[in-house]
């Protein structure tokens, strides 16, 4: 662990720096699997697969009997968990539509939104040590809410060429049918170009190593949309005299056994309380199956004493956590404070694994300083807004005025033309309609 005892400012981009691997080199590697891909299709996703994952595939499709076959290897407990989330999540975002509001902004002049749904959608569900069927449920749902008309999965097979029967009975149960043995950087290139067996989709949505949140960036860069950079997993926790040591650390570790390349950050306003947290995670590290993996993020981990909460506040605002919990006495202040954070947990009974899993909130959230910029996954990212707006011919008089003005100031006459060839129209058919009821005088 790395301690920082009140740094000053002008180290705070440093310290708040993500561990990364060379840029360079993983762009070399991602580049030349987008371009097989792009000439070669299936042939060029059988040779990754083998490469990457030590897999070989005949086909990449799971089809319905292997489906159906995993519904009866999930433990039935673990069924009743995942309808129970399942359940919650379907709330929380159903709670998400925009209802259709007419707003007359000038007599005569209505403006709408509306919503329709992405038709194309790829989900990429992080399979490798740890198999996310709760990504499953984070994406799939709201994709059905809004009515995707096509929605793929795709996720890395085992040696074996198989998919973790969770994640199969999580799609079906959800409703996604199109399941494809496929990870890493040349699943997100499938779906970008599309293949013989791999349809190519509009925007790719879910959470990935390094690899594939950078192919994520290649992909939008080549037509297809994204939800966000959404790599390794982080967290913070602002914890103070209130907070308990042991409900920090084993926040830290639900983190940290997430990936070597994950990190975790604690801001406390003591030395001595820091110390507490790091003696608790060493005695629950030992009791870890993923305790290797764990001790190699925790190499990442930074713990940094602030004394006041203006300090503490400014470097969360800078580092901009995935996840973050608050664990002081005075919540307000951080919450009324915060700009920038994927996802909150307030309160020393608000553990980040329960947003993980079943609290209702999405967990695909941006990562690596992203939150500054970006929202996590919602019932919006699967949609897009429409604005409408329904113009009589009162109301064309009354912001034809003001068009015109603004068009001829901007030199661009055909946008004027166009509002006043209707202004005279209009003009002409009451000079018109005047002569008549003269004529009938």
């Amino acid at each position: 662990m790395n301690y920082y005892n009140s740094p000053a400012r002008q180290e705070w981009e440093k310290i708040a720096l993500r561990p990364t691997i060379l840029r360079a080199e993983m762009a070399d590697t991602i580049k030349m699997v987008f371009e097989a891909v792009k000439s070669e299709g299936d042939e060029a996703l059988k040779r990754f697969t083998l490469a990457f994952d030590n897999a070989h595939l005949d086909t990449f499709q799971v089809d319905t009997a292997a489906i159906n076959a995993a519904t009866t290897l999930v433990n039935p407990a673990l069924k009743d968990a995942i309808l129970a989330a399942k359940r919650n999540i379907e709330k929380f975002h159903n709670s998400q539509r925009i209802t259709k509001t007419k707003i007359e902004t000038t007599p005569g002049v209505l403006c709408w939104q509306e919503s329709r749904p992405i038709e194309k959608v790829g989900l990429y569900i992080p399979g490798g040590t740890a198999p996310l069927f709760s990504t499953v449920l984070m994406l799939g749902i709201p994709a059905k809410l809004a009515g995707c008309e096509e929605i793929i999965l795709c996720t890395p097979p085992n040696q074996k060429g198989e998919i973790n029967p969770a994640i199969l009975y999580t799609a079906s149960l959800v409703g996604i049918d199109k399941i494809f043995r496929l990870g890493g950087a040349q699943a997100i290139a499938a779906m970008t170009f599309g293949t013989e067996s791999i349809p190519k989709v509009y925007k790719i949505l879910g959470p990935g190593n390094q690899y594939v949140t950078a192919a994520k960036e290649l992909a939008s860069r080549l037509g297809t949309a994204i939800d966000m950079p959404a790599g390794p997993s982080e967290l913070m926790v602002i914890a103070d005299e209130t907070a308990d040591p042991a409900f920090v650390a084993a926040d830290l570790l639900s983190q940290a056994e997430h990936g070597t390349d994950s990190q975790v950050i604690c801001l406390a306003n003591s030395t001595e309380l820091l110390k507490k947290i790091e003696a608790e995670v060493q005695i629950q590290i030992q009791k870890l199956p993923r305790k290797s993996i764990a001790e190699g993020a925790l190499e990442n981990s930074k713990f940094i004493c602030f004394e006041n909460a203006k300090d503490t506040i400014d470097f969360c605002n800078l580092y901009a956590p995935e996840h973050l919990i608050i664990a002081v006495a005075d919540m307000d202040f951080y919450v009324q404070n915060l700009n920038n954070a994927g996802s909150v947990f307030l309160g020393n009974y608000a553990p980040e694994s329960a947003g993980d899993y079943a609290s209702g909130t999405n967990h695909t959230l941006p990562t690596n300083g992203f939150a500054k910029s970006y929202s996590g996954v919602s019932l919006d990212s699967f949609v897009k807004k429409i604005t409408f707006q329904e113009i009589s011919k009162q109301g064309i008089c009354n912001i034809g005025p003001i068009v015109e003005k603004m068009a001829f100031a901007e030199q661009l006459q055909a946008h004027k033309n166009a509002v006043t060839i209707r202004l005279e129209a209009l003009a002409k058919e009451s000079r018109e309609e005047s002569q008549e009821q003269r004529i009938e005088r």
